[in-house]
């Protein structure tokens, strides 16, 4: 006899999120308690939603997938691509379009939401679709890769839906090079989080991005042409959008039709009615996730799916636990676009007030919602910039402490918000339910020494990573108690963090990795503390990154110095300080991009990015792009990259300064330099800020008596404006300036931590930061002056100190044996006149160019 069948039985129908917690809660907390089957309709295991957008752009779905284990777990059966037709109440079993039957003593139904479709003509068109699951995801950006080949013109697309998932899809197509309409039907982005102007601040944000907002406007049908492809959407007033592609994202409803024809309980606007123990109108049968109807509601949302699958798993094992109700706090995953609500966002309950922070030039909206005595935080709105929310939002329902104005205003123009030394009960992480007690237990009685080690204990943070910051500073407190400090050594092989090991090796002299780790580490090190040494020496000795043992701590970019492309090949930058190029110069660059057959593309910073080139090519293509007067751009490295500037009062007529000629200095004098991470500079040449100095590292806007100057701004996934940091500097003081912030920068930041993260940290902040530069407040002034003069008398361009080293260029080549011949798995095909990487399809189905060789292209 089977010793399972002695266990009772288990059915999940559906495998996605909520299931998988289900079930990980159950084998965690009881291995072997019940034996477990899980039907799944979808071909592939449970996967992050939440994060499907990635999949649109190129990540694999592999990189999605939840922990296998869970489903893999000893008494834990999985059946993947079975569809659960009928359930038989009497019977107690569970019957599947492949004809398989599965008995059960208990049944919970996790079959989640299906995305829709509105009424209008035409959204059953092939080139329509909706956005819910990996399946959907992956066909849509076949589809667009496929059509626009075949227009050879860039796409259009329109999202009808402005809510999170609209967002998201218009981005994601935005990084598909289709040019996105988002239409909503209300008044405003978002109108289920968000009040009109914090709406309006988010449509001018979406619009800086690139993307079309269309509001107040109902789709009536999807319009084609004479061959009976996609050219439009048609609205009620009348009026025509262009679209090669339409994505619905307006709405899901859930899927309910098991449960409505076993005679379940159905809340009258679709949903399997539950009670507080996920129980449904059979004791049987539970339901969780989306397609489960608590007071009214249906929430497509993970934390309360996630808190549902915890309270279900509890009943399961025989102890008594209650769905404490929806947490619909959001937060949007759109890069560049901030945007966070929670708790009663709108103000609706009685006697509420408003505390309103609003600034539309800098793209700000901020509000929070008190109780009427002004002290209780109610909830709150956060466009533009929600580094905020993880602080905010488990103070809900909570005395704020503090003045709500501190949480409101920018970060360098009032003392810091208070973090809150939150009561146990508070809840940290919503998505996995995460009390600030739970997190502080793991620190004091589990033994917990640092953030990934409590993540790993209590899975606070472990799925949309909001709550991080927060949880850091708990852990951070905890550990302080006991007299220990958060551990932030550089990795398991260096107790040190960055700027301590800059320091130690600093003043010991030490110039290999074998001495430093022998020295002041253990092991061999990683692929962690081998970059960041690297990149600590070529600060120190200005050596070239490839000499002697060094050349071996380099990554992958660094170690060729070309950035490695997904499909193997490299690009080339060279530098083109300012933006400033002669005829001869793109001449030159046309005719090596021409002759090796390169794609190149303007890059944001004001230089020519050429794509394609094979390992073995680069000695050559650089080898003439050096003899006509380029030298490497550094856009491999943790460097200087570039300065951007507009024309300035060499031209332009509103210009008062010599706006490019200040680029052109700067970054011929920080050319080279390596720092934690990468560095950018713009110089505007009025306060017009056509050159967007505001959004680096450092910028530079001329004024009528000098430049102001700002510092720690930076794009990427938590974009921020840079910090007025001295204002009309004559260019001299500017440049000293700028040397001193730069190198105090280096020596004091964290391994891969940008200006703006080590601004916030800096004790004492912008403050501070002007003490040292231009006070001297550390006796150190003297030292950073003579640092950088040595790194600009040590420059040496790195590529032609390689093209002069025969011992250099034997690593550039793509097979020891053959080191002249091409890759052969490098394919490509031809849109919009250049080459770009072949998909899969187009290698299985036709003739590519392949490893740089004609040998048909498909166009």
């Amino acid at each position: 006899m089977n010793p399972d069948d002695a266990l009772p039985r288990l059915v999940v129908v559906g495998a996605g999120m909520v299931a998988h917690r289900l079930v990980e809660s159950i084998v965690t907390r009881e291995p072997g308690s019940w034996q477990i089957t899980v039907l799944g309709d979808e071909d592939v295991a449970a996967y992050d939603r939440v994060g499907l957008t990635v999949c649109l752009t190129g990540t694999e779905p592999a990189e999605i997938a939840l922990d296998p284990s869970v489903f893999a777990a000893e008494g834990v059966t999985l059946r993947t691509g079975v569809r659960a037709t009928q359930i038989d109440r009497t019977a107690r079993t569970v019957h599947c379009d492949d004809g398989s039957t599965h008995p059960y003593d208990r049944l919970v139904l996790a079959t989640g939401s299906s995305a829709t479709r509105p009424p209008v003509d035409g959204a059953d068109h092939a080139a329509c679709f909706v956005y819910r699951t990996l399946d959907d995801v992956l066909t849509l950006r076949s589809f667009v890769q496929r059509r626009t080949a075949e227009l050879d013109r860039p796409m259009t697309g329109v999202v009808i839906g402005g809510g999170l998932l609209g967002l998201e899809a218009a981005g994601a197509l935005q990084t598909l090079d289709v040019a996105a309409t988002v239409v909503q039907s209300s008044d405003r982005l978002m109108s289920a989080q968000l009040d009109r102007p914090a709406g309006d601040a988010l449509r001018r944000l979406i619009q800086e991005r690139g993307m079309s907002v269309v509001t107040e406007a109902r789709s009536t049908a999807v319009v084609t042409d004479r061959t009976g492809m996609i050219c439009g959407v048609a609205f009620g007033d009348g009026t025509t959008l262009a679209a090669d592609v339409v994505v619905f994202t307006v709405g899901v409803r859930p899927r309910d039709e098991l449960a409505r024809d076993a005679d379940l309980a159905i809340d009258e606007r679709g949903g399997v009615v539950i009670d507080a123990q996920c129980a449904t109108s059979d004791p049987a049968i539970l339901a969780i996730g989306e397609v489960a109807s608590f007071e009214g509601q249906c929430i497509g949302l993970v934390a309360p799916g996630y808190a549902m699958a915890e309270v279900a798993a509890t009943h399961l094992l025989g102890s008594a636990a209650s769905f404490p109700g929806y947490d619909q706090s959001t937060k949007l995953k759109l890069a560049g676009v901030d945007v966070a609500t929670f708790g009663d966002a709108f103000g609706t309950t009685a006697g509420a007030l408003d505390v309103v922070y609003s600034d539309p030039i800098a793209g700000l909206y901020k509000k929070l919602v008190l109780s009427d005595d002004a002290q209780t935080l109610l909830g709150g709105m956060l466009v533009g910039d929600a580094t905020a929310y993880g602080t905010l939002r488990p103070l809900v329902g909570r005395p704020l402490g503090g003045d709500p104005v501190a949480y409101l205003m920018p970060a360098d123009t009032v003392a810091a918000a208070p973090s809150g030394d939150l009561p146990d009960d508070a809840l940290v992480c919503s998505c996995n339910g995460i009390t600030a007690g739970r997190i502080r237990l793991a620190v004091s009685e589990e033994g917990c020494t640092d953030v990934a080690g409590v993540k790993a204990c209590t899975r606070a943070g472990a799925t949309c990573g909001s709550c991080i910051p927060m949880v850091t500073k708990i852990v951070g407190a905890e550990l302080a108690k006991t007299g220990h400090a958060l551990r932030s050594g550089l990795c398991e092989h260096f107790e040190m963090t960055r700027p301590q090991l800059f320091d130690a090796i600093r003043v010991t002299g030490l110039d290999t990795f074998s001495a430093i780790v022998e020295r002041f580490g253990t092991g061999r090190g990683c692929d962690i503390c081998k970059p960041v040494i690297a990149s600590i020496l070529a600060s120190l000795l200005h050596s070239h990154v490839l000499d002697g043992e060094n050349a071996a701590l380099q990554d992958t970019n660094d170690h060729v110095m070309a950035n490695l492309q997904k499909d193997g090949s490299y690009s080339v930058v060279p530098r083109i300080p300012g933006g400033e190029i002669t005829p001869d110069g793109l001449l030159a660059i046309g005719e090596v991009a021409r002759d090796f057959g390169l794609y190149t593309k303007i890059t944001g910073g004001q230089r020519i990015d050429m794509f394609g080139a094979r390992l073995e090519q680069l000695p050559e293509i650089w080898g003439r792009l050096v003899d006509a007067g380029f030298e490497s751009g550094h856009a491999y490295g943790k460097s200087m990259r570039t300065v951007k500037s507009c024309v300035g009062s060499t031209w332009c007529r509103y210009g008062v300064q010599d706006s490019v000629g200040m680029a052109v200095r700067l970054e011929l004098r920080y050319r080279g330099l390596r720092s934690p991470h990468k560095l950018k500079l713009g110089v505007s040449g009025c306060a017009r800020e056509c050159a967007e100095a505001r959004g680096k590292d450092v910028g530079v806007i001329a004024t009528e008596a000098g430049w102001n100057l700002y510092v720690g701004g930076n794009g990427g996934f938590t974009p921020r404006h840079a910090t007025l940091l001295a204002e009309d500097l004559d260019d001299e003081m500017l440049v000293t300036a700028i040397d001193r912030f730069v190198m105090y920068y280096i020596r004091t930041a964290d391994r891969l931590q940008r200006t703006a993260a080590w601004l916030e940290d800096l004790d004492g902040g912008i403050d501070a930061l002007r003490a040292v530069i231009f006070n001297d407040s550390l006796g150190i002034c003297a030292d950073l002056d003579a640092a950088m003069a040595t790194h600009v008398d040590a420059y040496e361009d790195e590529w032609k100190a390689t093209l002069d080293d025969p011992d250099k260029l034997r690593r550039f080549a793509s097979f020891v044996n053959a080191p002249t011949l091409p890759d052969p798995a490098l394919a490509y095909t031809i849109e919009r006149g250049q080459p770009r990487p072949a998909t899969a399809d187009e290698r299985d189905n036709g003739r590519v160019l392949i490893a740089g060789t004609t040998l048909e292209v498909r166009s």
